[in-house]
């Protein structure tokens, strides 16, 4: 698949430099072949013309990485959800993946029992009907309670997910995992030698979190949240 990546800045935008080789070396692994090409909005009616929501913008087959309501036109700097004028990596990778549009997800850790079990009950909310989310580890040792909880929280019900090894997902029937996020920080991630597009998004483990019933708690919304985030964006219209 030919992707097409547009990214659009002013002429004085101390950002644009370091985006476009950040999103180069990004298209290099996840889309390799994808046309980019970078304009420099020169003035206000430029920006209006363009629906330019300030610099840098990015756009992959058409829609920004933010997805299609991203406010008013400005002939301005542009801010990122973390108040950063340059996009995270992860928001990129979003972008990528939803412009090829996967067809079976597949989250991995170690143990399954925590992050990717999370990311499953996630995405499996956030994604349509017509794609197939699963999750897997190297060492799969049973949910945790705690990913349970913190899923119930916000409205999903993961009592009957289950831990699961690598060789399981293989085995499956339906369409082919054709997208894989790894969520290990600390660990070495299992490997998925099958033909798809690779993510990493290394995250905390809150299965180490210590303290009390509710420091635990809040390690695993934490984790949570953040995953939420990503897959939003991820499963965005």
């Amino acid at each position: 698949m030919s992707l097409r990546v547009e990214i659009l800045v002013t002429s004085d935008c101390p950002h644009a430099d370091g985006t476009e080789r950040m999103i180069r070396r990004i298209a290099d692994f996840l889309a390799p072949g994808a046309e980019i090409a970078r304009t420099v909005v020169a003035d206000a009616a430029a920006a209006e013309r363009l629906g330019f929501p300030g610099s840098p913008t990015i756009r992959i087959d058409g829609t920004d990485l933010e997805g299609l309501d991203v406010g008013p036109a400005a002939f301005a700097c542009r801010r990122y959800g973390d108040g950063d004028g340059v996009p995270p990596e992860w928001l990129i990778e979003t972008g990528f993946l939803r412009a090829v549009a996967p067809r079976h997800v597949l989250f991995l850790c170690v143990a399954n029992s925590a992050r990717s079990q999370m990311a499953e009950g996630i995405a499996r909310s956030l994604a349509g009907a017509s794609v197939t989310i699963s999750s897997a580890g190297s060492a799969p040792s049973g949910i945790n309670p705690y990913a349970v909880r913190a899923l119930e929280e916000i409205g999903i019900d993961a009592s009957t997910q289950v831990s699961k090894g690598v060789d399981s997902i293989r085995e499956l029937n339906g369409p082919a995992v054709d997208a894989v996020i790894t969520l290990c920080a600390e660990e070495v991630c299992p490997a998925w030698l099958g033909d798809a597009l690779r993510v990493h998004w290394p995250l905390p483990d809150p299965a180490s979190a210590t303290g009390s019933d509710e420091e635990i708690l809040d390690s695993f919304r934490s984790v949570r949240d953040e995953i939420g985030r990503r897959l939003a964006a991820t499963f965005a219209e």
